[in-house]
């Protein structure tokens, strides 16, 4: 990684210019088991399959004709190229011997570049003196390469699988020490690229300053304005695109862009100060903004694929403008118990929908479900999400009440907390596979075939047959309750305060938050029901967990100024999430999703219900800054800042006098280098616990979204400023 920055005075105060840019190149591989030979080749999307067979519904099809297929009678025929064929089902195959393991060699690229000018307004008039001013430029790119190694084309297996040459054929038969031959190998396995590529330019300018002064103060105001023209391109393989590889997830290529312009105003006004010492109000001030912003949004067609018909390019406008109101408000004089604020806030918010949201291409997920229709539904389907460019902004409304006390008689004390209530409308969301099987039970005695759910013909009489995959449209339809209490307390031991000198300080620091609350709506006609304390699948609406508790504790020491161990930071943090409910709903297999513990698998005495237990970390980090004496300034050629001006002689006439020179060199001096700079020694995870089993998360049984599986991790960091 490559970093810079650039400031520059050009006018003294009054103008400057700054820059700064960023290129980044990162790359990781990461290895999944072997390829699993499912979804069916065999299987078109959309088509009844007849998987009938005594082998059941799973894994995937072979030809009697396949030379290496013991079986000599199909349990099903389908008719290919006009001709009959009959197959054996559910053969199970791994590629375990064929490829090993499969990885993903992902290679990302960033570069970031940021150029502007600021400045005071002073120079104008002594109204302005309080006035400053910015604007920029700012350009970001990411590009992105994924090389998924060890995956399987559908129409290649078909074929190989299909031929009847036992030295070209695919042989599933093998076993497990059996490998194919290098023709079928080449045939079937396969190396899929992807690419990716977000760019977002931003151009912005800010004013802000006091308009006038009241007896409490001066009203202050902020106003600003921003365009933004963000862009994404994903481009897939050719076999991710229509939905034929094995292995992999697939979905469609396209392109979204959107241009935003947005407005924002906000002004301050204290009604109270502590120059009035008003009696209950010994100050108070209430701030009022609110923003703007125009969305024109743009997606490219979308070829058709499968059940998919084309999707046209769409144009969509909306614009959304939302207030916020806060107060704060300090009702004693801090002489008395010490300084204590009361805080509040009413916000309007939104949030523009995705541009991944946006498209109205179609991707593949894999969900864990657990069918209460079927006992033939594999417990991992294929679900295919579909975007919606007619999507609004998602919009909320949240209360904020808190309290900051620093109590008078412990001195370095600060104690916070503020209770926020969050109410979420419009929720940019897709039901969920598990929540779409329930809410469309099949008809019995008909083969459920859409528009939604599909399902198999089922091998059990009476019983209706496996879903196959579930088709999952994003809308706004969801909504949600939040409610909880940040809290924290710091407080700072200085050494000085018992007379003995000055032997640096302790800050130590307590913050968490307790969510209360948490009431999902998955649709309009449905009614809330708690999600508080549980884990919250990946690919879901919500996607991350939503423990009741997580607390850091953290404490530090600082060495003395004017010391060689001023610039000394050592500490300590102590990261602690609580217990909280697994996936129970799935676990279980309820119907009710408001009643988790209910389903048929709990056996009512909730024998497959469980939590997931409290995780503790402990982090150490080591800092040292070099604060040396600089070296002492030699005159080269450079200018002074106000280098060049005319100034008035003893004559009263003026004169254009020679800059002075304000460089310093003493780029030689080793002192020079050291100073300012920075070492930083720390360690992740010191005791290398690893994150609690989660039984929901399928992929990896831990839950991602609260935890990493890394492990202890060391690290170094040095940093240089001029």
């Amino acid at each position: 990684m490559y970093y810079g920055s650039f400031t520059r005075d050009l006018c003294d105060k009054y103008l400057t210019v700054f820059a700064d840019f960023k290129y980044a190149r990162s790359y990781f591989d990461s290895s999944l088991a072997a390829v699993p030979f499912t979804p069916d080749p065999f299987h078109i999307a959309g088509t009844d399959f007849p998987t009938v067979g005594p082998t059941g519904p799973f894994g995937i099809s072979v030809p009697i004709q396949n030379p290496f297929n013991p079986f000599t009678v199909g349990d099903t025929t389908l008719v290919i190229n006009g001709a009959p064929v009959p197959l054996t089902t559910g053969i199970r195959f791994r590629g375990i011997n064929d490829t090993g393991t499969r990885s993903e060699k992902f290679t990302y690229w960033d570069q970031l570049f940021d150029v502007g000018l600021k400045g005071e307004m002073g120079e104008f008039s002594d109204y302005f003196k309080t006035w400053n001013w910015e604007m920029g430029f700012r350009y970001s790119r990411n590009e992105g390469q994924d090389l998924s190694v060890g995956e399987v084309s559908q129409p290649g297996l078909r074929d190989a699988l299909l031929d009847t040459d036992p030295h070209t054929a695919f042989n599933p038969f093998g076993g497990f020490f059996r490998q194919n031959t290098a023709a079928a190998r080449q045939r079937v396995y396969v190396t899929l690229h992807n690419s990716g590529e977000y760019e977002l330019p931003i151009g912005y300018a800010t004013f802000n300053g006091d308009l006038f002064n009241l007896p409490a103060g001066p009203v202050s105001f902020a106003i600003g304005g921003e365009y933004d023209a963000p862009r994404f391109t994903r481009d897939r393989d050719v076999l991710n695109n229509t939905f034929n590889s094995i292995g992999s997830v697939d979905g469609q290529s396209f392109r979204v862009n959107r241009d935003v312009w947005g407005i924002y105003e906000e002004i301050r006004v204290p009604f109270t100060s502590p120059t009035w010492n008003f009696p209950g109000f010994y100050s108070f001030e209430v701030d009022f903004a609110e923003r703007e912003e125009w969305y024109s949004n743009n997606t490219s067609t979308v070829l058709p694929s499968g059940l998919f018909p084309l999707q046209p390019a769409t144009h969509t406008r909306y614009n959304a403008q939302k207030p916020k109101v806060s107060v704060r408000w300090q009702p004693l004089n801090p002489k008395y118990i010490g300084a204590l604020t009361l805080r509040g806030s009413y916000t309007e918010a939104f949030h523009a929908p995705t541009l991944s949201e946006l498209t109205p291409a179609s991707s593949q997920a894999f969900p864990i479900v657990a069918d209460p229709f079927s006992s033939q539904t594999e417990p991992q389907i294929e679900e295919r999400i579909i975007g919606n460019p007619n999507l609004h902004p998602e919009v909320a409304y949240e209360w904020t009440y808190g309290i900051v006390y620093s109590p008078k008689w412990i001195k370095g004390l600060t104690l916070s907390a503020d209770w926020w209530h969050i109410d979420m409308r419009d929720i940019v969301a897709f039901r969920g596979a598990q929540t779409l099987i329930v809410e469309n039970p099949p008809t019995p005695g008909v083969v459920q075939n859409g528009p939604i759910v599909f399902r198999g013909v089922s091998s059990i009489p009476g019983e209706a047959g496996p879903v196959q995959f579930v088709i999952d449209p994003s809308n706004n339809l969801s909504g949600a309750i939040l409610e909880g209490l940040d809290y924290e307390a710091i407080y700072i031991l200085d050494s000085t305060i018992f007379g003995h000198g000055d032997w640096g300080r302790l800050t130590t620091t307590v913050n968490g938050t307790w969510l209360s609350r948490f009431e999902f709506q998955a649709a309009p006609e449905f009614k809330r029901f708690g999600i508080a304390g549980t884990f919250q699948p990946p690919g879901g609406t919500l996607t991350n967990s939503l423990p009741w508790n997580r607390a850091n504790f953290s404490i530090f020491y600082d060495g003395p100024a004017d010391t060689w161990m001023g610039g000394l930071d050592v500490g300590a943090i102590v990261h602690w999430t609580g217990q909280y409910e697994d996936d129970n709903a799935t676990l279980t297999g309820s119907t009710k999703l408001q009643e988790p513990r209910s389903g048929p698998l709990g056996g009512g005495d909730e024998v497959r219900a469980r939590k997931v237990s409290a995780w503790t970390t402990l982090d150490l980090i080591l800092n040292y800054t070099f604060n040396l004496p600089p070296p002492a300034p030699a005159e080269v050629p450079g200018f002074a800042k106000d280098g060049g001006k005319n100034v008035k002689m003893k004559d009263g006439k003026e004169k254009n006098v020679v800059p002075v020179s304000t460089a310093e060199y003493g780029c030689s001096d080793w002192k020079w280098w050291l100073n300012n700079t920075t070492v930083t020694l720390g360690m992740q995870n010191v005791l290398d616990e690893d994150p609690p089993f989660v039984a929901g998360s399928f992929e990896n049984g831990y839950d991602e979204s609260v935890a990493n599986i890394k492990g202890r991790f060391w690290y170094v960091g040095l940093k240089k400023r001029f």
